[in-house]
């Protein structure tokens, strides 16, 4: 992971790791006051939110309108999707009394974008099932300001970020020794706080703080060393990216359930383990996640959840207690594996700030007193399958050490994408360097 941290830092395109940077050079720490809004534009729903913010890391309230997004708006125009959004925000301010004066908005926008500043980028292309062409390669930021001020209101983008960008700032609001944030949800990435001189590929890139947030997009992190089986070869295969977000395949809630079906289905094709329910069997992605999850954590003496979750889901009948412990153990083992190369992963960026206990940064600081760290941590299979949780936090510990790892810190933060972004435009709006 640092080798390939150090390639996407040296060149665009030098690795599968983007390594893309995000302009963003000052975090929340805790003393913004005052109310800011945000919009959290990541898939087919959308949402708007109001955060007032008190010193001392003090949320005093928060307001937040969900709206799903009518499905021809993502496959229409540029100006009829921006439209839609900013009237949703003309709509939700209307009770609102502090609009004197021009407003500051986050914005996040969780689809790949290539940052142009701290406030603007373009979109690079799609994903999710959106499909505006006249959007990619245009500044997102722009076509909402533009929306925004076709609807009379005096707001404006001063931060445009990801969801991740947005799980760091809210994790350095409350805690200040932040220095790397991780989503592991249906998908994953992963961001953290680089000195500027180590972003090679932007020589000459000043910050006031010397510092800037770098979102690695880590789920496209790819190594001759990751564990790869050929359940990893089938599922790659069957995906409509192939030999791309290799990491994301192998630890992510969108395909643990995936990589436990295409087992069952070689079981069922070389044995007689679960009769003749091969054809059931072969169906991609019929055994999803949470399914996986359930299976794992049936603790009852004869697994009955398991059996329900055979019979009702993957049309297996009667399976015997024998072959139900079978199929825990192997949604065991995905989860396992998936939980300890996520850990392996954020070691390699603790390896990468000299926070690992090797006593130097890869970019080159001396030994010095172990120092506190904390890694923002947010999404579904962290927060809400606690075997996962604790593989990826024992795999913490036994690659680290007792002892280092003692000061290490996964703190889980929820809606980085929503507080975290207005939280970004309040820090634009009175900037205060990392």
């Amino acid at each position: 992971m640092v080798v390939e941290m150090h390639a996407g830092l040296a060149s665009d395109g030098g690795s599968k790791l983007k390594m893309l940077l995000t302009f963003v050079d000052a975090l929340p720490s805790g003393s913004e006051e005052g109310v800011y809004y945000s919009i959290d534009l990541g898939g087919t729903n959308f949402r708007v939110l109001r955060v007032q913010v008190g010193a001392g890391s003090v949320i005093v309230n928060q307001k937040v309108e969900q709206q799903p997004i009518p499905e021809e708006l993502t496959k229409g125009t540029s100006e009829g999707l921006f439209n839609f959004v900013a009237l949703a925000l003309k709509n939700f301010l209307e009770g609102e009394d502090d609009q004197d004066g021009k407003m500051a908005l986050g914005f996040t926008f969780s689809f790949p974008v290539r940052q142009i500043s701290v406030s603007s980028g373009s979109l690079i292309r799609w994903t999710k099932g959106f499909s505006i062409r006249d959007t990619v390669g245009r500044d997102v930021a722009q076509c909402l300001n533009e929306a925004l001020a076709n609807c009379g209101l005096n707001v404006r983008v001063t931060a445009l970020v990801n969801d991740t960008v947005g799980t760091l700032a809210l994790g350095h609001y409350y805690d200040e020794d932040t220095v790397a944030a991780v989503i592991i949800g249906s998908g994953t990435n992963a961001c953290y706080i680089e000195r500027t001189d180590a972003i090679i590929k932007c020589q000459g890139l000043l910050t006031n703080s010397g510092g800037m947030v770098v979102n690695m997009e880590w789920g496209n992190f790819w190594s001759s060393h990751l564990p790869r089986t050929p359940y990893d070869i089938l599922l790659d295969d069957e995906t409509h990216n192939r030999n791309d977000q290799g990491f994301e395949k192998m630890i992510s809630g969108m395909y643990l359930g995936e990589i436990a079906r295409l087992v069952f289905h070689r079981m069922a094709q070389e044995s007689d383990v679960f009769g003749d329910a091969a054809d059931s069997l072969s169906n991609p992605f019929i055994l999803s996640t949470p399914f996986l999850a359930a299976i794992r954590e049936d603790d009852s003496p004869d697994l009955s959840e398991v059996r329900r979750i055979l019979q009702e889901h993957l049309k297996i009948p009667d399976a015997p207690l024998k072959t139900r412990r079978l199929v825990v153990k192997v949604c065991d083992i995905v989860t396992r594996r998936a939980a300890r190369l996520a850990a392996a992963g954020i070691v390699g960026i603790l390896k990468k700030l000299g926070r690992d206990g090797s006593g130097a940064a890869s970019s080159g600081r001396g030994r010095g007193q172990p120092r506190r760290t904390v890694v923002a941590i947010e999404g579904g299979l962290y927060q809400g399958y606690p075997v996962f949780r604790e593989y990826l936090d024992e795999a913490l510990v036994e690659i680290l050490g007792e002892e280092v790892a003692r000061n290490v810190t996964l703190r889980v933060t929820e809606d980085g994408s929503g507080v975290g972004a207005a939280l970004l435009a309040a820090v634009q709006e009175q900037s205060e360097p990392l």
